[in-house]
């Protein structure tokens, strides 16, 4: 029977021990996982840059609905203002004070020989500040108040007295002007009509017959609006 003499078995034994060396597989095994892991992180890496592109997209969306936010709470600001201003106009206008109601009054006033020469409304209107809600030194809190008007009307009265006793009518129309009702509603209980000035006798035009010149003023209650 033949002998057969494999020359390559050391060669092939070494080989297979080769093969089977644990560290080789280990190297195999790393790059394997070396491999996963790149692999995970350029997935993360892409969901990162996907989930950034809509955080932007969604930053702009807000970013421009805030925009319109702000333009709608500007224009209510505005509106809310031509309203309080409107109404404010409204209510100056309805209470303004009519001369035609005035003169309608002073027909029932009337005093023999005493003749009205000169009637004359002043009006004067104070602004007040806007007041801002603060807390002063003391911790007390100042409530907020708003801008506001005062309005303060003075009516004066220049009239003559011609009667014959020059001067004894002045009380008496002075009494009619303040027993009128429109002057006692107008005026209240604490604007009475005062006498501030009184004349001499003076003569009339062409040597007319004397009369007493006299002016009578009434301050109407002052109104803030």
């Amino acid at each position: 029977m033949p002998i057969r003499i494999n020359s390559l078995a050391e060669t092939q034994a070494l080989e297979e021990m080769r093969r089977r060396d644990p560290v080789k597989r280990a190297i195999w095994v790393g790059a394997c996982l070396c491999l996963l892991i790149l692999a995970w992180s350029s997935s993360l890496q892409l969901k990162a840059m996907i989930v950034k592109s809509e955080l932007s997209r969604l930053e702009s969306k807000v970013g421009s609905q805030t925009n319109e936010f702000q333009v709608v709470l500007e224009s209510r600001k505005k509106l809310g203002d031509v309203n309080l201003k409107l109404g404010a106009l409204q209510q100056l206008s309805t209470n303004r004070l009519l001369n035609g109601n005035i003169l309608n009054a002073l027909q029932h006033a009337t005093i023999d020989n005493v003749q009205l020469v000169r009637l004359k409304t002043d009006h004067v209107y104070v602004h007040i500040d806007e007041v801002k809600a603060k807390t002063n030194a003391n911790g007390k809190i100042i409530t907020a108040k708003p801008a506001s008007v005062t309005e303060k009307i003075t009516l004066t009265l220049d009239a003559r007295d011609s009667g014959p006793n020059p001067g004894d009518q002045v009380n008496k129309f002075q009494e009619a002007i303040s027993d009128g009702s429109y002057f006692q509603t107008a005026l209240g209980k604490t604007n009475v009509v005062k006498l501030t000035n009184i004349g001499t006798p003076t003569p009339g035009e062409a040597g007319g017959k004397l009369f007493v010149p006299f002016t009578l003023e009434c301050r109407y209650p002052e109104k803030t609006r």
